[in-house]
């Protein structure tokens, strides 16, 4: 199998098999022994499973003469039950198969009784989908997960199998609509059922919950290593926001022992060889030119393995480096530039400057897209075109194959060495745009139009927002954005609705 041609499924094949290999299936664990850095390997799933209890609630109806004596629905007898729980099971298995994420569906649990409920709900999951084919309103509200920092989704059916009584019965009675507010929603209460948490007979629709529930379900609590210590970008309380909103366990470790750790890494014979072959390696990817002294990017896979280090000391898929344009500079006798894409390109996550407004929101963007994503600068809009730039910009940002790169000095020092990254003309990508710690965050996509030299950042890309561009003119913050590959939006908005973010999505105004 060549690593240009593998496609998405041998993909994820391949990912749960390193995934269990090293040992990262059910924490965040970052190991990877040095000597064993390869461009090749499928990205880490740091990850863990998104458990799902499916309950199937109904009633048995009697039969009585001259009276009405069952509701709406085809699921009102123990053995119509059997049959539809089988169902059920079938239809999972093919959904779980087809996630190119984690997620475990446990046995389905038929329920006729609030008693019966009670103990599923003693059970160790992270989202219940109710099947709510009959049954009491006291039923239903039983069915939901009891605990508020849990998840439920209702499936009804009108023609995907037998006709189910609620399709018809849900109402506002029992689900909130937008008219409520959900900025009191947090990580400990995600709030009452929503209408959003509806899915009729789509299992498509369906699947992208689960994915928003996978995707914050691994966002809330994460650690992540923050070398120079933890900032906001125009906001100084973010770092505390992200601590007290996402519950985010930043690891704050000074410089003071870098300058040591990378002297003892350039004295290490063996591991300086090996910067030198991973440097070989990482130059002859395909459509990978070098414009900067080679040393720079050896220099490069050493900084690497202190990062590498750090986090896996700590225990932490993700890392962020302040001062990275100056500090780290003379001890390194390189810049953080191209380690961060490495970490990227691994399926861990790295950003430069330590500004919390925008890494919380890229900590769930990774999640919920299972991709790398990319942290760069905004730029003026204008004639629907925005230019993001950043010298630290992945490769893999589609999980697979490297796009084209120049490895380059950073812009601001001409030091060091810098992926100018060329994403293809036409990809579609999603933005996140925090209103600093405000609690409101814009979403909205566009597409990669081309990708210049600006004497600005290496990594840069002209991009044509989708949607109502002009809004972005009353939001201009000299801020920075997080990117990714492809159309988020869905998810996002779902999983920020339950964390009690105010998302505003300019693709859909």
């Amino acid at each position: 199998m060549s690593f240009d041609s593998i496609n998405r499924r041998e993909f994820m094949a391949l990912t749960a098999g390193v995934t269990s290999a090293l040992g990262l299936g059910q924490s965040p664990s970052t190991q990877i022994a040095r000597d064993n850095w390869d461009p090749q390997r499928p990205l880490i799933q740091t990850g863990r499973a998104l458990m799902v209890q499916p309950i199937l609630m109904y009633q048995v109806a009697e039969r009585k003469p001259a009276a009405s004596w069952k509701s709406w629905g085809g699921v009102q007898s123990d053995e119509a039950a059997d049959k539809e729980a089988t169902s059920i099971a079938r239809e999972l298995s093919t959904l779980s198969a087809k996630a190119d994420f984690p997620v475990r569906v446990l046995p389905v649990a038929k329920v006729k009784s609030p008693a019966q409920v009670a103990k599923v709900h003693e059970g160790d999951y992270d989202a219940a989908i109710v099947y709510a084919a009959s049954g009491s309103g006291d039923l239903l509200r039983a069915c939901f997960a009891p605990k508020k920092d849990k998840d439920t989704i209702i499936f009804v059916r009108q023609r995907s199998g037998p006709a189910y009584y609620w399709y018809e019965a849900l109402s506002t009675k029992y689900l909130l609509t937008d008219k409520a507010d959900s900025r009191q929603n947090s990580r400990l209460d995600h709030g009452g059922l929503h209408v959003d948490d509806v899915v009729v007979d789509d299992y498509d629709e369906l699947l992208w919950r689960l994915r928003a529930l996978y995707g914050l379900k691994n966002f809330l609590g994460t650690r992540i290593v923050a070398l120079g210590g933890p900032w906001g970008k125009y906001s100084p309380e973010a770092p505390q926001v992200a601590r007290d909103k996402f519950g985010l366990e930043i690891i704050d470790v000074s410089y003071d022992d870098i300058a040591a750790r990378l002297q003892a890494a350039r004295q290490d014979g063996d591991l300086a060889a090996r910067a030198e072959q991973w440097t070989d390696a990482y130059l002859s990817l395909p459509h990978t030119t070098l414009e900067t002294d080679k040393e720079f990017v050896v220099n490069t896979f050493l900084l690497y393995t202190i990062f590498r280090d750090l986090m896996r000391e700590h225990n932490a898929p993700a890392f962020t480096i302040r001062a990275c344009m100056g500090t780290i500079m003379p001890m390194a006798h390189t810049t953080a530039c191209l380690v961060l894409s490495l970490i990227n390109d691994e399926g861990l996550m790295a950003f430069c400057e330590s500004d919390f407004v925008i890494i919380p929101a890229g900590i769930l963007l990774h999640y919920v897209s299972g991709r790398p994503v990319f942290l760069h600068n905004s730029t003026f809009p204008h004639g629907r075109i925005v230019t993001c730039a950043h010298c630290t910009a992945p490769r893999r940002l589609d999980g697979t194959r490297y796009e084209p790169a120049r490895i380059l000095t950073h812009y601001e020092s001409d030091y060091g060495a810098a992926p100018k990254v060329e994403m293809p003309v036409g990809q579609q990508v999603t933005f996140i745009d925090p209103e600093y710690s405000s609690g409101r965050w814009l979403g909205f996509t566009g597409i990669v139009r081309s990708n210049p030299f600006y004497d600005i950042c290496r990594s840069q890309q002209d991009v044509e927002i989708q949607g109502d561009w002009k809004r972005l003119l009353d939001e201009v913050r000299d801020s920075h954005w997080m990117m990714a590959y492809g159309d988020h939006l869905q998810p996002l908005s779902y999983a920020a609705r339950k964390l009690g973010i105010q998302w505003t999505d300019l693709t859909q105004a």
